[in-house]
């Protein structure tokens, strides 16, 4: 069975493996009613590890910790959206906050991250979109920022994870890599330290393609001489990206519209997307379209808030009402609308996030 690489742009198309292999457990029915948020309601998140520890807190109004991070390694997109939504939502749930923006994991990972310094500069506009995006600058920490005893805690979980059991994990041994991910797990693991948070229940939500990293750190925080609860993570589908095959990354750009695309190369990226549609408008207005192949219909499905519109696209697409060139348009629309007004935002919190990455 080949390695799932955290690191890659192709798309998984079979996660059954992940499940039998490595016991996740599908999100039930039962918590996804008790929490409400589109990504529950629309199966968009579909495992956890241990998560009822974290519904349990947010049931009874108990804080837990909320953390997660993005390497600085580009421009945000809207797969990174997605995380940042879901780090809102439990935000609003009252949880101690902390994400990370990963400049130092970025450059050690990324081959096309020449220096921490280019990697501050991508730094800079991730925290602007992040503050557009629903955080506040108390939620936010660079790596390459943070306090002398997060690096002594990253050197500490160093010692307690061996070479055999990296490459047993991830499939090679990568030093880059090896350096990054220590940072991760430090990242995950740190609130509970008692000069942060201390122990409590922390929720990470990641795409399925990242339970390496997961497993990793919660093994870790077994063997390490402190009384920490072990960390729980919540998986969501990652979003496609606008072709066949690829999630969004920011290593292939025509598969990804990024937050600070105008409107127009928004526009031109939807309308050339892959779609459900018929070979013709007569056979699609007979046997309907295929949403569940489509990738404009996942930009919705992600996006759209209301799910009063929602249903209404998926409707017309099955019945053929609706073609694919009029469906794209109500996509266009609302997502130009929201470029817009995020983009304004965030060129007004530019000053502070430099102000948070440089100091």
């Amino acid at each position: 069975m080949a390695k799932i690489d955290p690191w890659g742009s192709n798309a998984v198309s079979d996660y059954d493996h992940v499940f039998k292999e490595f016991g996740l457990t599908h999100f039930p029915e039962s918590m996804k009613k008790q929490l409400g948020h589109r990504f529950f309601k629309r199966n968009i998140v579909v495992a956890h590890r241990d998560f009822e520890k974290v519904l349990e807190r947010i049931k009874k109004k108990k804080k837990f910790i909320n953390i997660t991070g993005i390497a600085s390694s580009g421009p945000y997109h809207l797969g990174h959206k997605a995380d940042l939504d879901l780090f809102v939502f439990f935000k609003k749930c009252g949880a101690k906050n902390y994400f990370c923006v990963c400049d130092i994991d970025a450059y050690c990972s990324r081959e096309k991250i020449k220096s921490i310094a280019q990697a501050k500069e991508i730094a800079v506009q991730n925290v602007a979109d992040a503050l557009a995006l629903g955080l506040n600058e108390k939620d936010i920490y660079v790596q390459g920022n943070k306090e002398k005893e997060y690096y002594s805690f990253a050197f500490e979980i160093g010692k307690k994870i061996t070479a055999k059991t990296f490459e047993a994990i991830y499939g090679h041994l990568d030093l880059g890599k090896v350096s990054s991910n220590l940072l991760q797990y430090a990242d995950i693991l740190h609130g509970q330290l008692p000069e942060y948070s201390g122990k409590m229940p922390s929720v990470t939500g990641i795409g399925l393609d990242q339970d390496p990293h997961a497993r990793a750190t919660r093994d870790v925080a077994k063997r390490l001489p402190y009384d920490f609860e072990t960390p729980s993570f919540i998986y969501f589908r990652h979003l496609s990206g606008l072709k066949e095959g690829r999630k969004m990354s920011t290593s292939h750009p025509e598969t990804a519209i990024f937050l600070n695309d105008s409107e127009a190369d928004a526009k031109k990226k939807i309308n050339n997307c892959f779609t459900g549609g018929r070979p013709t408008a007569e056979e699609q207005r007979k046997l309907g379209g295929k949403p569940e192949i489509c990738k404009k219909y996942e930009l919705d499905l992600f996006h759209l808030e209301s799910d009063a519109k929602l249903k209404d696209i998926l409707e017309k697409c099955k019945s053929g009402k609706r073609l694919c060139g009029e469906c794209k348009k109500l996509t266009i629309d609302y997502m130009g609308k929201f470029l817009k007004e995020h983009q304004t935002k965030a060129k007004k919190n530019l000053p502070k996030a430099k102000k948070i990455v440089y100091g």
